[in-house]
């Protein structure tokens, strides 16, 4: 599913034209993105949490020139999926193909 056929989506179940459905779809986005650049998770209730975790420094390798390089700690964005949310997932019994 894309960004635009959630946008249609949403535009067909509120009855909003698709410019409005957009509009407040992009504006969702930019406040995580704003608040997770800022430091500050968000918690959605019954739906998940956007939370930045930490990745501690690690030696990684350049098979190409073997050797080792140092990848410095930092952040990443993440989402975590609320139980409800999880578990209604598993009750679907959706098995999904891994690649080979």
């Amino acid at each position: 599913m894309t960004k635009q056929d959630v946008i249609n989506q949403v535009s067909e179940r509120t009855g909003l034209d698709s410019l409005t459905s957009r509009s407040i779809i992009e504006s969702f986005f930019e406040v995580v993105k704003e608040s997770l650049t800022e430091g500050e998770p968000i918690y959605i209730r019954t739906f998940g949490s956007f939370i930045l975790k930490r990745r501690a420094p690690k030696v990684g390798r350049n098979i190409n020139q073997n050797t080792a390089v140092t990848i410095a700690a930092h952040v990443v964005p993440s989402f975590k999926p609320s139980r409800d949310f999880t578990d209604q997932v598993r009750a679907q019994g959706i098995t999904v193909e891994t690649k080979k």
